[in-house]
């Protein structure tokens, strides 16, 4: 298997739509009522990525593996509810489909993440993960992210109870 990394342009924004809701549906699907799914699922369609990726405060970088769409990370706007002491952005989303899992796919969506994110003077990196994804925390882990404290991801009318995690940079 190979893949490889570019940067996503606002011609993607169909893929990126139907990449992120077949891996979040694929990894929490069942988690969730069909209604506030869809409703959750409904908020990521094509035209919300069209925006953000036509926004330069957002950056996303697409992983291709054997002429598939295998991943993506996003950076935005940090909008956690953290006091950051230094410039800070957000990884918004990392997510890797279920095949992909396991290849090294995440690492270098990663190694984008803080190599993008410090490009753009940031010199901290939050993100928020679920509590019940062990595998997600010991990855972030690894890179040397912090738990800095609780936070409420909605899906829908959901809550879902998430960590806010920090990177100094």
């Amino acid at each position: 298997m190979t893949f490889a990394l570019r940067a996503a342009t606002t011609d993607d924004s169909a893929r990126l739509a139907i990449l992120f809701a077949d891996v979040f549906t694929d990894t929490f699907g069942d988690l969730y009522d069909p209604a506030n799914l869809a409703e959750f699922l409904a908020a990521h369609r094509a035209p919300h990525w069209a925006d953000q990726l036509a926004d330069p405060a957002f950056a996303v970088c697409l992983a291709e593996a054997d002429g598939s769409d295998a991943g993506y990370a996003k950076l935005g706007p940090l909008r956690l509810p953290v006091e950051p002491a230094l410039p800070a952005i957000e990884l918004r989303q990392l997510y890797v489909g279920k095949l992909w899992r396991g290849t090294g796919i995440a690492a270098a969506l990663m190694d984008w993440t803080i190599a993008e994110a410090r490009a753009r003077g940031a010199g901290e990196l939050y993100l928020s993960v679920f509590t019940q994804n062990p595998r997600a925390r010991r990855f972030y882990r690894r890179y040397g992210f912090e738990e800095v404290g609780p936070y409420q991801f909605m899906v829908g009318n959901q809550a879902d109870e998430d960590v806010i995690m920090r990177l100094a940079l």
